[in-house]
């Protein structure tokens, strides 16, 4: 049996850290890499060169961009009265998917979990207290997933925010118990978004 070179290996081991990808799936991305090395890997490896040196965290929310400040922050046509609360990116990019909420967010970085301990100062959730007083914010709405972790967070987000002038309100129908927002279609998250209820 032939040994695969060292630095395929290497290749195949980095790959196999990305969600969604085990060692046989990963094997089988570079393998098919390396046959569309022109087309496909010399591209993916420069995109990817680029994206390292580029990419950074919004400032303000959390979001990942390439400034100081992300698109969304800095567009004037954003509803500035409104701050969807996200546990991660990848559910602020769901959220956008559905075009159906026109405010600003805040990314926590997670959730609350004792287990893990992850308090509110791992979290982005000091900053997200002081944004609010400063903002001018009349509505958060709790965009965290339906999970034990997600629904502790939102009771303790809503609790920290009890004594501030601002409506709470979390998405409604159509998230599923233990659901999470990036694997849900657009028109599940703009129905739920549009329910939102009272917390």
């Amino acid at each position: 049996m032939t040994e695969t070179p060292r630095d395929i290996e290497a290749l195949i081991d980095l790959m196999s850290r990305l969600p969604g990808l085990g060692p046989r799936s990963a094997r089988r991305a570079v393998l098919a890499m390396l046959k569309r090395r022109e087309g496909l890997m010399a591209p993916l490896a420069q995109a990817l060169a680029g994206v390292a040196l580029s990419a950074r965290d919004c400032a303000r929310c959390g979001n990942i961009g390439t400034a100081d400040i992300c698109a969304i922050c800095a567009d004037p046509a954003r509803v500035g009265g409104e701050l969807c609360i996200v546990e991660n990116v990848a559910d602020l990019w769901a959220m956008e998917r559905s075009r159906a909420f026109k405010g600003r967010y805040h990314v926590l970085g997670g959730t609350l979990s004792a287990l893990d301990q992850i308090g509110p100062d791992e979290l982005r959730i000091p900053a997200l207290i002081e944004r609010i007083a400063q903002d001018g914010v009349a509505e958060i709405i709790l965009a965290l997933n339906a999970t034990v972790d997600g629904q502790t967070t939102a009771h303790y987000i809503a609790d920290a925010l009890g004594g501030l002038a601002v409506r709470i309100t979390s998405l409604a129908q159509g998230v599923p118990i233990g659901g999470e927002l990036d694997y849900l279609d657009d028109g599940t998250i703009g129905a739920a978004l549009r329910a939102r209820r009272g917390l």
